[in-house]
């Protein structure tokens, strides 16, 4: 985690929003992610989302788990609440935390090694209940803390910087959050802030649990970025191993496409992704449609980008559970213990 904070410093003609807030309101500390890093192209959009969004910073709860991509939320609103969580367990303290300030905007950063591993059964349950959050998968591949193992959405065949040979089918976020429930699906990469920033700040403002996976290059152990999703990329070379003592620096890789076009996208150690941007006449509200156009882009060696599927009249947990309408941090303590009848009375219903 980093502990210093960018200086904030006002100038003449700065940019404000409706509050009177500057960007710089809205980031965090100095980001110490390796120089090229595709997270930190999202914590700039994040930045320029809640920005445009006109949201006060201390209205929003971050949340992460363990990994690069749990730094993530260091890195933006230096002054919002925010919390690491264990391992994997990062749904639980935002299902815990939204239920007693459902007030709050609520945003969980995690990775495919938090979301898809460890923590996959916190994952599935957060939509299945329908959370209301956005969750972002930056989606690398491997786990980058621990030098570059395969993660659960590494592709089959691949292969990891010693050579050996990932023979392990991929887990899709996408499919898995289409096929758990979730009511706000869609896939971005880093590098195309035109399309990551319409998507956060709809999933910002979607009632219910917006997922958002986001190709993320990791420049460090790059050599199979692309085997963040389990479709046939075409490899040219792969490059020997980069000692883990040295980062070499690099750009950051960003891209400008149309809708409906496909694009291949030369990463780091020269393997490509091909992504293909949603046709404008696509439909995200058939669920099944939905996994159809993802099969058939898999097929053709294509990762689609875009909403890919939206419920925006599914029931919140919240709905669900009839909960109050006020934080329960604003209800008096009396009426959220009534007591020992109280609790008898209700475990009466259950002998």
């Amino acid at each position: 985690m980093s502990f210093i904070r960018k200086p904030n410093i006002a100038y003449k003609g700065q940019r404000t929003n409706a509050l009177g807030l500057s960007m710089r309101d809205y980031e965090g500390g100095m980001s110490t992610l390796c120089a090229g890093c595709g997270h930190d192209s999202i914590t700039s959009a994040l930045v320029q989302a809640f920005f445009e969004l006109d949201i006060e910073p201390h209205r929003v709860a971050k949340l992460s788990g363990i990994g690069c991509s749990s730094k993530t939320p260091a890195y933006f609103l230096s002054t919002a609440h925010g919390i690491n969580t264990v391992h994997g367990r990062m749904p639980a303290v935002a299902t815990g935390a939204n239920a007693a300030a459902r007030d709050l905007y609520y945003i969980g950063v995690s990775g495919d090694g938090d979301s898809l591993s460890i923590g996959l059964g916190q994952f599935a349950h957060a939509m299945r209940r329908n959370l209301h959050m956005l969750y972002l998968i930056e989606n690398n591949g491997v786990y980058g803390l621990t030098k570059g193992q395969f993660s659960a959405s590494a592709d089959l065949g691949t292969k990891a910087k010693k050579g050996e040979v990932n023979e392990q089918p991929p887990i899709d976020p996408v499919k898995a959050a289409l096929a758990f429930g979730g009511s706000f699906v869609a896939r971005a990469f880093s590098g195309d802030k035109d399309q990551l920033l319409p998507l956060l700040k709809a999933g910002l403002k979607h009632k219910g649990f917006a997922m958002i996976d986001v190709l993320s290059p990791c420049v460090t152990f790059n050599d199979h970025e692309d085997s963040t999703k389990s479709y046939a990329h075409t490899r040219q070379f792969y490059h020997p191993a980069v000692h883990t003592d040295f980062i070499p620096p690099a750009e950051a890789i960003t891209i400008n496409y149309a809708e409906g076009d496909v694009v291949t996208v030369e990463l780091h150690d020269g393997s490509k992704l091909v992504l293909c941007k949603v046709q404008p006449s696509y439909d995200p509200h058939d669920r099944a449609a939905a996994l159809s156009y993802l099969e058939k882009s898999e097929a053709k060696g294509e990762i689609v980008t875009g909403l890919l599927y939206i419920d925006e009249n599914r029931s919140t947990m919240h709905a669900v559970n009839n909960s109050a309408v006020k934080p329960l941090r604003e209800i008096p303590y009396e009426d959220l213990n009534p007591g020992a009848a109280k609790l008898v009375e209700l475990q009466s219903r259950y002998r």
